[in-house]
């Protein structure tokens, strides 16, 4: 797989090893707001279900709520992410990191609230409590450092971890561990107390 060992983030926020798909779902950042958070979510639509192509249709406004029974559950939904990592590590690519993606709903970091403001969500394709693919560890971390490259990054969590008792994603079957150790990060980056699969 192509770019796995790094990636490049440009100055209009796209990652050039990301294929664009452009949502309309965004808005500019707070004056003055920087980029300081990469918030890790995973996602599947329907949940379980991997593969297709709800996710890009439902970040796009184009799903069709009639397709599948959930989607009854999340119809009239309009939300982003900047980024989704596939099961088998293809990079997508939704919102400019400069502007200010609808991942993260009602959440706090370290007393801020609104972590949409000055966050990258990234989503893992993938379903709470269920463990993630290799290939997609092998695009996350590159696109992490990359975005610490760009931004005044000043710490990666999960949805669970900004929105406690409201999400529980990416979930146990997360492997944070090996996020630490392969990014080799200060450990004031990341929440305290995490657990993982190792």
């Amino acid at each position: 797989m192509a770019g796995l060992s790094g990636a490049v983030i440009d100055d209009d926020g796209w990652c050039k090893q990301a294929r664009r798909c452009a949502s309309p779902n965004f808005g500019p950042r707070p004056a003055g707001c920087a980029v300081e958070l990469a918030l890790v979510h995973s996602i599947s639509l329907p949940p379980g279900e991997y593969g297709g192509d709800a996710i890009e249709r439902l970040f796009a406004n184009r799903l069709d709520w009639d397709a599948h029974p959930y989607f009854q559950q999340i119809r009239g939904l309009q939300v982003s992410s900047h980024f989704v990592v596939r099961r088998d590590g293809e990079l997508l690519q939704f919102v400019s990191c400069n502007e200010r993606a609808w991942h993260a709903g009602r959440s706090a970091w370290r007393g801020r609230e609104n972590c949409n403001d000055f966050s990258v969500g990234v989503e893992l394709e993938g379903l709470e409590g269920e463990r993630f693919e290799e290939a997609q560890y092998a695009r996350l971390l590159p696109l992490l450092r990359a975005l610490a490259r760009r931004y005044p990054l000043q710490g990666v969590a999960g949805h669970e971890h900004v929105a406690p008792g409201r999400k529980i994603d990416p979930g146990p079957g997360f492997d944070w561990p090996r996020v630490t150790e392969g990014l080799r990060w200060h450990g004031r980056y990341f929440p305290e107390g995490l657990r993982g699969p190792r």
